[in-house]
């Protein structure tokens, strides 16, 4: 029996009370397994699931994505509508052999997209991304303000 409800990623619910009656076996296939809202929920929770930081220093704004087990070649990297930073991506699902018995799957699959707003004050031309480790970092350099100079005015008469 999974602790979480099933609308956010987990098998069955623990307020479900026929938990262990629609609990999967061999001879028998639950039938909400195809039902669009369980595939639904699962893409929610792949998007849900992709957490992003953003920090600002003097310098750059930082986005840091954890995408573990994902190659580059699975990440897009893109800057659209002027100043919206758009990261996406798909887990591919395992292949699964006839004769395999799956007890738990709880890894999400499937398409992930998040999107940032950048601020006014953000070099769109100097954008750079990097994956190391399953992070994935994207470096968004900053416009360097113009100093702002002080002149002195001659107060006459």
């Amino acid at each position: 029996m999974a602790l979480t409800p099933f609308f956010f990623g987990g098998d069955q619910s623990i307020f479900d009370p026929l938990d262990r009656f629609f609990e999967p076996s061999a001879d028998r296939i639950p039938l909400w397994d195809n039902a669009p809202s369980r595939r639904f929920a699962q893409d929610v929770s792949a998007i849900a699931s992709t957490r992003v930081d953003w920090v600002e220093t003097p310098e750059a704004h930082i986005f840091k994505a954890d995408l573990p087990g994902l190659k580059k070649e699975e990440v897009k990297v893109q800057v659209e509508d002027g100043r919206t930073l758009q990261i996406s991506g798909e887990r591919k699902k395992e292949e699964v052999e006839k004769t395999d018995k799956w007890h738990r799957v709880e890894r999400t699959q499937g398409s992930f997209l998040r999107r940032f707003r950048l601020p006014e004050n953000a070099k769109l031309e100097e954008v750079k991304a990097k994956v190391e480790d399953g992070v994935l970092t994207v470096t968004v350099p900053k416009i360097e303000k113009p100093k702002s100079e002080v002149k002195a005015i001659e107060i006459s008469g």
